[in-house]
Parts: structure tokens; sequence; C-alpha cells
């Protein structure tokens, strides 16, 4: 019995560190906005910043952590040089709802479509609007998930650290 214990425990401390880990973003494929197959590998900057979003256009603190970045975004790649991939999880029925929705807003992101949620599985995000940053390395440096108004200041707090270390 306490043999069973021991190995129950053994299991779960290797899942906990399988899953911290994982500092990389994993090689998913999913869709552009226009339904083309894009590979997660592929999100890459020239050495700059990425950010990832996870968000819905069902869920209003989705849109509203967007819009408020939207706002900003324009300086940040000046400062930074950042990349912002929003991904929609809208399931494959109201897929098609996404280009609109985004014309709509005038969002300058890079959008994509995770209808099966294959990347938001293999990235463990539970809750969304869920937010990664990545540095240079390809690295995922910070995560945050929920939104509440001034939260896109932590995250540029961050995105600055990123890219200058002296920054905290």
């Amino acid at each position: 019995m306490k043999a069973k214990k021991i190995t129950l425990l053994f299991l779960f401390i290797c899942a906990v560190l399988s899953v911290n880990a994982q500092n990389k973003i994993p090689a998913v494929n999913v869709k552009t906005i226009d339904g083309a197959t894009f590979n997660t590998a592929n999100m890459v900057n020239d050495g700059k910043p990425i950010i990832i979003d996870f968000w819905a256009t069902w869920c209003k603190p989705c849109v509203q952590e967007l819009t408020a970045i939207a706002d900003l975004y324009e300086d940040w790649q000046k400062v930074t040089g950042v990349k912002i991939y929003a991904v929609s999880i809208d399931d494959a029925r109201n897929s098609a709802r996404v280009k609109p929705f985004v014309n709509t807003r005038g969002w300058e992101y890079e959008i994509l479509l995770d209808p099966n949620a294959d990347l938001k599985r293999a990235l463990n995000v539970g809750d969304i609007p869920h937010t990664f940053l990545i540095n240079g390395k390809g690295e995922i440096i910070y995560q945050h998930a929920g939104y509440a108004p001034g939260d896109e200041n932590e995250l540029y707090e961050k995105l600055l650290g990123c890219i200058n270390p002296e920054v905290k």
C-alpha cells in the first residue's frame, strides 16, 4: 500500500513538472481568419516579443481586453516590436462570425481560429481571456487569465521587462 502511494506521488510530481516545463509554444495546426492552415511553430517575430491572447466573440471580458490593447497596440509596436496573435476559440459553427466581428472593431492583430481547441488544450488554457507573453527566444515568460480594466498596463510592464530586463 505504501509503495502504491509513493508511485502515485511520483506520477503526480512528474505530471506537474511536465506541465510547468513547457515554456515554448507547441506546434499545432490552427486556421487563419481566411481559412488557411497555420502551424503555431511559425509564430515568429524576428527575435521580438509575441503576445498570444485566447478569446471568443461571446466573451465580454475578452472583447474588452482586446479593445483596450487595440488602443495601445501601435505604440506598443513602436517601442517593443511586439506582434499579437488573437486566437479565437469560437467553435466551428461560430467561426464564420469571427472575421466580420474583428473587422467591425478594426483590430490589427493576427487573428487565428482554434475551433477544435487544439492549441487551447496544448497550452492548458482553462478560462478565457488567457494571455501569454513570449520573449524573443520563443519562451513563454508570462501568462494571465481573466481581464479587469488596467490589466493591459501590467501586460505592457511585463512586455517592457521582456525587451529590457532592467525594467520590472
